[in-house]
């Protein structure tokens, strides 16, 4: 099974979160959505050093973003009584780890560019507030430094939410070296079917315990990410040399499932098969070896190369489209972007569409918190309806990336001659 986004299950009056997702509406992207694994991930990428949150010297490697958020949360002794502010602009599974420590989120506003609000952060501010979670979206970074001093001057924690910024600096240092901790997410930047971690370059993580899984979880991360993997025509001689154990497996695993209790332990997190919800039950467990072995493996460097690349042929591409803009001018140094990010004036036609034609087109923050509509940051609604993000990872292919480059313009172009 290949990792969803919320837009991928849900339809528009969608509840913010969920446990499992459901089964997609739509058909199945036609080019992988995040990094699958094939012989080229291996591939070396030059001799530059590319920055990235694996710098800090304390690491904890978890099987989410979101099990890091809540590691980071009760390293910081967040609890009851605590309040914790959060970006209006935001999907839920940054929001449940805040409810599951028993705080209650304070959400800010954030300007069009998704840069933190600094003068509404600054009003939000009561004796309660304990952290502020600050997110570098789509790999662009905030205001670190202003960030950190305000943090400093008030007596506050710094999370910084690395989620979409695994790699990237900002004024000379790596993203994830401001805050009292970070967190990322593993799956949206390497060809892994799980992982995420915590790290800090200011606090020892001795607090912080883990253990395995278990045989099955390791098992099942190696089937799911080698599926991904030949689901889109990758690794095309070790399918077919796993094609007698896969069906074996998929005979087996179907056995094992119905017979299998509803309240029996789940094999894998559910953000590894799209669910948005927070499950406790993972904050123990460490991420795979597997897992574990891709961060060491897979070249960083050619990473930041080709998403830098693919990300400059999408803007170019992309950018002068009617009715659409590149949600920031510019790409900076040191930037390695997640997605591409569109700014769209019909979005929801868009989308439709495109999602029919196989696109792998998702929406970040598209259902936001309960309560948080225009009258508390207009700017993060406006983003939530009307920015679509295209994959650039590293793993796409030049010939898959013309492909969906004509899709879109195609898409656009009769939308907008329908228009009018």
């Amino acid at each position: 099974m290949g990792k969803m986004s919320i837009s991928d299950v849900e339809p528009a009056n969608a509840p913010c979160a969920a446990q499992q997702a459901p089964a997609s509406p739509w058909p199945r992207s036609r080019l992988p959505v995040a990094p699958v694994l094939s012989l080229a991930s291996f591939a070396r990428g030059g001799r530059r050093h590319v920055p990235s949150i694996l710098d800090a010297p304390h690491r904890r490697f978890v099987t989410s973003g979101r099990v890091a958020i809540a590691l980071a949360l009760r390293a910081m002794r967040v609890g009851p009584g605590d309040a914790v502010l959060v970006p209006s602009y935001h999907c839920a599974s940054m929001i449940e780890p805040v409810i599951w420590a028993g705080a209650t989120p304070v959400f800010y506003r954030i300007l069009p560019d998704t840069t933190v609000d600094l003068a509404d952060l600054a009003s939000r501010l009561t004796p309660a507030v304990k952290v502020l979670m600050a997110t570098n979206y789509f790999g662009f970074h905030q205001p670190l430094p202003a960030l950190r001093a305000f943090c400093d001057a008030h007596g506050i924690r710094l999370l910084e939410d690395c989620a979409h910024s695994f790699l990237g600096e900002h004024a000379g240092r790596p993203l994830g070296s401001y805050g009292d901790y970070a967190i990322a997410s593993s799956m949206k930047f390497f060809p892994v079917y799980e992982g995420g971690c915590l790290v800090s370059a200011r606090h020892a993580l001795d607090g912080v315990q883990l253990q395995s899984a278990g045989a099955g979880f390791e098992a099942k991360v190696v089937l799911n990410t080698a599926e991904d993997g030949f689901a889109y025509g990758r690794l095309p001689l070790l399918r077919m040399l796993l094609t007698l154990p896969m069906k074996a497996k998929t005979a087996l695993w179907g056995r094992i499932k119905a017979r299998r209790t509803a309240d029996a332990p789940a094999l894998a997190p559910g953000s590894s098969d799209g669910g948005f919800g927070f499950d406790p039950a993972w904050l123990d467990k460490r991420s795979s070896l597997f897992s574990r072995a891709m961060l060491r493996l897979v070249s960083r460097r050619r990473m930041g190369a080709l998403r830098r690349r693919n990300y400059q042929r999408l803007f170019d591409a992309l950018g002068r489209l009617p009715g659409c803009r590149p949600l920031h001018a510019t790409l900076p140094d040191g930037v390695y972007p997640w997605v591409f990010p569109l700014l769209c004036d019909a979005p929801q036609a868009l989308f439709a569409t495109l999602k029919g034609a196989g696109v792998p087109v998702i929406r970040f923050g598209e259902f936001l918190w309960p309560g948080v509509d225009a009258t508390v940051c207009a700017n993060s609604v406006d983003l939530s309806r009307r920015v679509l993000q295209f994959p650039c990872h590293q793993e796409l292919r030049d010939d898959e990336i013309a492909w969906m480059i004509a899709q879109v313009t195609n898409v656009v172009r009769a939308n907008d001659g329908g228009a009018r």
